[in-house]
Order: structure tokens, then sequence, then C-alpha cells
């Protein structure tokens, strides 16, 4: 059954690329959609297995390099860490294939997309099912390498082309970077097995080395070039902007990218890894600095894109960021939470983005739209609640997580902690005038495009619509019904797989804050949410003085500019 869970997907993906043309493009559809759907079953099968049983499966299947007294199997763990993911990579993939058969329909290449779509979800169940980081690596460059091929469908597109190629190449420096950490863990515990090396971080060996007159703590220079992969990966400030331009591919393309595969890949090397980043102070504290400063900067860039789906990409830098200071301040488990919670609602914003330009004859430019809300009223409804969802509306699935980060971090009672709490607030701030911006903007003003663009807008057909209905339905409920079961003092979901220094605990400070502290991001949302409407609304006049100011004009250039990156 272990295995089964991987032959789904790459069944699907051979049969597709190969036979596509015997196929056919239904036949293809249907195959594809329940060879995953099998897996989602299996992956959910594992998950109860998890919850109910505490039940881990450790299995090896046979030797695949020895060398000397360096061996590596072919093995695979399925512990409370690697269900949680697969739970999401999985449902989230069948809705993006059933997305897909209508959004792409007329593509002469669509059982090639298709094809693409679940190899991408083979070798990300890859990544997080391996059980050592030599089979760990394999999925992640499986999942660079898909990335490519699908930011790059349209390949007779000069800018599909350079942001293909640019992704593959800002990827290859976080990659460089996480080959470095594995060959030092290989120097320092002579193995790349799972439990072999984080059983022997307590012992470690070597404690430091002299380089150019510099000593260097050696498990501290491991986890920074681990965590250099996961700033590539998961598109952290320096090497983030493969991320934005991601969107040239197809819609379905994006949904996956920034929800449950390549973006989650590098949260998951930092869990994973939590042994050796627990044993090493100063990387956390880098770590909870990146994870600050991507998400003010994410934030901030948003508050002045005009691409519907560029807006929803600088969301996602800003909620990684969350999702990595939450790591550097030892809240793995809040931070996965965040990512299960945010896999269904950037999915839902991305999906249902791409049912707007689908039905404004491709039209991406928010400048260029308005007066939707009454033409595509059931994706006006659905996008409204996948952006409450984001902005931590209170009892939508954001609500319960990313508060609590921002808990844990004023809970940590340190600089940095304190630090990536104020960022997150204003953060959070940043977030709900966006995500409002881009409502009204879209929705609720006036119609300014063109003519030609209105006379044929309509709903899309159930094949959109229904994977839409399924992410809301997670946006609004996923965050309540988990909660308790996977976070909090009592929960024991993640006993096995995370570890968590006693010293680094701070759920007991988290927990008894003053109420004051809790309500404060929720304040700074709904008040940037309503400060947004009623600017948009009421006071164009205001905000086009304010732009065209001095003062306005170089903060409008800097933000807009991506702050120069």
């Amino acid at each position: 059954m272990n295995l089964l869970l991987l032959f789904f997907p790459l069944v699907s993906a051979f049969f597709s690329g190969f036979f596509g043309f015997f196929l056919g493009s239904a036949g293809v559809v249907v195959f594809s959609v329940f060879c995953i759907f099998f897996t989602f079953c299996i992956s959910l099968s594992f998950f109860f297995d998890v919850i109910f049983l505490g039940k881990i499966t450790y299995s090896t299947i046979f030797p695949w390099v020895i060398s000397n007294h360096f061996l590596v199997n072919w093995g695979f763990l399925f512990d409370s860490l690697t269900t949680i993911i697969l739970l999401v990579v999985s449902s989230v993939s069948i809705l993006v294939h059933l997305y897909s058969s209508i959004y792409i329909k007329d593509d002469p290449h669509l059982s090639r997309f298709i094809s693409y779509l679940s190899l991408f979800t083979f070798f990300m169940l890859v990544l997080v099912t391996a059980d050592n980081f030599l089979q760990m690596f394999v999925g992640w460059e499986g999942v660079g390498l898909c990335s490519y091929l699908l930011i790059n469908f349209w390949f007779t597109r000069i800018q599909a082309n350079k942001a293909a190629i640019k992704a593959i190449i800002v990827n290859r420096v976080g990659d460089f970077g996480l080959c470095v950490g594995v060959f030092l863990i290989f120097i320092e515990f002579g193995s790349l097995d799972y439990a072999t090396v984080f059983s022997l971080v307590p012992f470690s060996f070597i404690n430091s080395f002299t380089f150019f007159g510099f000593s260097f703590d050696f498990l501290t220079l491991i986890t920074c070039f681990l965590f250099v992969g996961a700033v590539g990966k998961s598109a952290q400030i320096g090497l983030h902007t493969w991320l934005p331009d991601a969107i040239e591919g197809p819609t379905p393309v994006s949904a996956l990218i920034h929800a449950a595969t390549i973006v989650t890949a590098g949260i998951f090397l930092l869990v994973r890894c939590s042994p050796l980043f627990e044993f090493t102070p100063v990387t956390l504290k880098v770590i909870t600095f990146f994870g600050a400063i991507t998400a003010f900067f994410a934030a901030t860039t948003g508050l002045v894109q005009n691409d519907i789906k560029k807006v929803i990409a600088y969301s996602t830098c800003s909620q990684l960021g969350y999702i990595i200071f939450s790591c550097g301040i030892s809240g793995y488990n809040v931070g996965l939470f965040h990512l299960a919670n945010h896999a269904f609602f950037k999915a839902l914003l991305f999906l249902t983005a791409g049912s707007v330009i689908h039905a404004i004859n491709d039209e991406q430019d928010i400048r260029k739209m308005g007066g939707l809300a009454k033409l595509l009223p059931y994706s006006y409804s659905i996008i409204f609640i996948g952006s409450l969802a984001l902005i931590g509306f209170p009892f939508l699935a954001g609500y319960y997580s990313k508060d609590i980060i921002l808990e844990l971090a004023f809970g940590g009672f340190s600089d940095f902690s304190h630090f990536a709490y104020t960022l997150g607030v204003f953060s959070a701030f940043f977030t709900a005038f966006y995500s409002m911006r881009l409502l009204y903007l879209t929705f609720l003003a006036k119609p300014r495009g063109f003519k030609k663009n209105y006379e044929s807008t309509h709903e899309s057909a159930w094949q959109i619509t229904l994977p839409l209905f399924v992410l809301c339905i997670g946006s609004i409920f996923f965050g309540y019904v988990i909660k308790d079961i996977i976070i909090g003092i009592g929960s024991t979901f993640f006993s096995n797989s995370i570890f968590l220094h006693p010293t680094n605990n701070h759920s007991f400070d988290s927990e008894f804050l003053p109420l004051t502290i809790k309500l404060i991001p929720l304040l700074f949302s709904i008040s940037g949410f309503f400060i947004s409407f009623f600017l948009y609304s009421m006071q164009n006049n205001f905000l086009f003085i304010l732009k065209t100011s001095l003062f306005g004009l170089s903060f409008y250039l800097f933000f807009n500019k991506k702050w120069f990156f």
C-alpha cells in the first residue's frame, strides 16, 4: 500500500504523456483524476492511522548505494509529518487536475499538461516520504524540474521562457546550498539516514573547524546551508524573485506551485530537520529574521501590484514568511498547521482568479476590470471567502493558525521573536489592505474594461466550480476541525516527528498572553480591510493626490518595483 501511493501518480504521468494521443483528452483527464483520487484515499487512510492509532510505518525496499561504509536504501517513512503533507498535496492535486480539464480544454497539448501535473505530484510524494537525505534530494530536484516544465508549458511565449529559466536558475542556488549541507552531514555523522543522523545530533563529534582564520561551529554551518536550500524553494527574500514570475504558466500550475508542492518543500525540510536546528540557536535567529523580513517585504509589494495573479503570488510569499519565522521560533507544528490552512485558501484564490480571467477574455489587469460581482456572483462569493481566510478573519481557517504564530512570536520574549511579531502584525495590516483592494477593483468598482470583455462573461463549467466549492469548504472549516488534533499543549500528533528543545518551548507563555496582545493582529487585519474599502470606494481623489505627491510617488515606485530586486 505504501508503494501504491507513489505508483498511481507515476502511472498517470506515464500514460498521459506517452499514450495521451490514443486515450484522447477526455480519457486522459478521467484516468489521471482517478489515479490521483486513489492517491488521496491512501493518504487519508495513513492520516487516520496516525490520528487514531499513532501508527508510524517505516519500510526499506532495497539497497540503492553501497560504497564502503556508505549505505543508502530506497526506504519510506510515513509518520505524522509525512501524512499531513501527503493529505494537503493529494487533495489540492486532484482538484487542480479536475479544474485543468476545462481550463485548457482547447489546448492541443492537454495530455502533456496533465502528465506534467501528475509527475509534479509524484516527485513531491517522493520528497516527503523519503527516509534519507539522498532520496529526499531526488524528489527535491524532481519538483524543480516539473516547475520548469509547467511554467514553460506555453513555450512559444517569451515571458514564459524567461520565467521558467529564472525559476530553475534561482532554485539552483538553493539546491547548491542543500547539497553542501548534505555533504557536511555525511562528513559529520557518516550516514544520510534520518534516524541515524537525528539520533547522533546531541553527540556531535566535530565541534568546530577553522577556515581562513575564522572558527565555525559545524552544526551551525550544516543548518545554515540547509536553510539556503529552504530559502530557494520557499522563495524567501533574496531568492524569492522566481515565485511572482511563475504566474506566466497556466493558472492551475500557479495554484499547485503556490499551494501544495514546490514552495512547501522548503518548509518540509526545516520541519524534518528540527533535531538539527534545535541545537543551533544562531541559525534559528537567522531563520526568524529572514522569515519576518520576507513577510513584510512581500506584503508591502503586494499593495501596489496590478496583475490579479501577481497580487496573490506576493501574498503567497508573505504567508511563507510567516511559516518560516514560526520555524525560527521553534513553532514547527503551528507552521505546518498554517501551511495546511494556507494550501486551501491559496489554491482557492488562484483557481478563482483563473475562473475570472477565463470569463473576461483572459484579462489580468485589475485596473481594467470592475463590476464583476453582478456578472460572476459565484466567483465573487468564493474569492471573498478566500480573502477573508487569508487575512485571518475570525473562525475561518487562516484565523486559527496565523494568530497563533504571532502569539508564539510574542511569547518567545526575545529581541528576534518580538521583531518577527512586529513585522508580522504590520504585514497582517497590509495583507488585509491589498486583499480588499483586489476585491473592490475587480468586483465592486464601476466597470473599467473593454465592452467586448463583458459581453460573453459567464460562470464556468462544473469542473471548475466544484473544485472551488470544495476548497471553499476547506478554507472555512479545516482550521477549526483539525486545530486541536495537531497543535496545542496537549497534542501528541507530532511527538515522534518533530523535536523541540525544552529551552525553546514557548507554548505555555503564548497561551497566557494578555488579551490585548492577542487581539492586536486581528484589529490590524480588520482595520486594514475597512480602510482599504473606504479609500478606494470614497476617497479616490485623495489616493490620486497621495500617489502623485513627491513623498507618495517615491514609496509607490519603491513598492511597485518590488523594492528594486
